[in-house]
């Protein structure tokens, strides 16, 4: 199945706008996809990450909460039709769906080898209610023999490959402990071409010390990349990690609920009309969360987010600039040439 990414201009009114949206939301691009309601059903296939088994440090992100990586829990993960059927279940009480994902979300889901991979997927795909599959990772864990399984397995399926990158900002993935810097995004992105499959990334905003400069900064760098689609969220915190430590001490602000919705839309605006807005909030179960409260409430942060946009008369891509026209293009932007003013 090809990419969902156009060739050329997008359309001056993208369908998601005609249809009066403020943005490419991934509920209209599936349901355009599919025909009808499609939700994904997340999967722990115990996979971890370099960044926690000391190939490229040890700990994890600061942001992650490394009791997701115990041995302990994944003897007791159930198989991976076992996780879908419960998956399924508890989504049929929220939503009328028949028809889902296979998300591979939890650590980072190609850090394996490729026959223990192609396994893992098929055995999702055989379940009678998978459609697709998502693929979490990182940008650094994509070897060409691991893209080319993807590659194979898109031929036949609807899949996406989510690569984290966070932020472009070189200080930044150094301080969250991410174990490698920007360069590696880019060369994913441009390995996964052509391959059938759709490439997505995720974002946070509001990282210990960046600006909202270098926030923006960031979705100039995702336009310029013209991904499929792109998640966004707001830092939060939960328990036994880093992050909690340096709240409790004081060292860290989180965004208010305005703040977040102010640069939220600023970075919306300068995405392209045609890549697909999977996310724009976050949160955490209440027993491992911290903050801020804010995010727990989503119609609100929704709600919020709609009426800036009514408030400015904008929606996505209204300030976006095609990539030849952007000083920060792929090429041109050195991660960190910008200085940093900390909050």
């Amino acid at each position: 199945m090809t990419s969902t990414k156009s060739q050329g201009t997008p359309p001056a009114s993208p369908a998601w706008k005609s249809e009066g949206l403020s943005y490419f939301s991934y509920n209209f691009h599936l349901r355009r996809k599919f025909g009808h309601r499609v939700q994904k059903v997340s999967i722990d296939a115990g996979f971890t990450c370099p960044n926690v088994d000391g190939t490229v440090t040890t700990g994890g992100c600061t942001f992650c909460d490394n009791r997701s990586f115990s041995p302990s829990r994944r003897v007791r993960r159930d198989l991976i039709a076992g996780q879908i059927d419960e998956g399924i279940r508890r989504l049929k009480m929220r939503y009328q769906c028949d028809h889902f994902l296979a998300y591979f979300q939890p650590a980072t889901n190609t850090y394996a080898p490729v026959d223990r991979l192609r396994k893992l997927y098929l055995e999702a795909l055989s379940h009678e209610k998978i459609v697709g599959l998502a693929i979490g990772t990182r940008p650094d864990c994509v070897p060409d023999d691991v893209l080319d399984l993807l590659g194979r397995l898109a031929q036949d399926t609807y899949l996406t490959l989510e690569l984290g990158i966070q932020t472009i900002h070189e200080q930044s993935l150094a301080e969250m402990n991410r174990g490698h810097g920007y360069a590696v995004f880019p060369d994913a992105v441009h390995r996964c071409r052509g391959r059938g499959f759709e490439v997505s990334t995720h974002v946070i905003l509001g990282l210990p010390g960046e600006t909202k400069q270098e926030m923006l900064q960031t979705a100039r760098a995702m336009s310029d990349l013209q991904l499929d689609s792109i998640k966004i969220h707001n830092l939060y915190v939960v328990k036994n990690t880093p992050l909690a430590d340096q709240l409790k001490r004081g060292e860290l602000v989180l965004l208010e609920r305005d703040e977040y919705v102010d640069v939220l839309v600023d970075f919306l605006e300068r995405l392209p009309p045609d890549m697909v807005v999977e996310r724009i909030s976050g949160d955490a179960p209440g027993d491992y969360f911290l903050g801020p409260s804010w995010c727990l409430d989503k119609p609100a942060v929704l709600r919020a987010v709609e009426a800036e946009f009514s408030r400015r008369g904008t929606c996505q891509a209204s300030r976006w600039e095609p990539a030849k026209k952007n000083k920060l293009s792929e090429r041109g932007y050195k991660p960190g040439s910008v200085p940093r003013e900390r909050r």
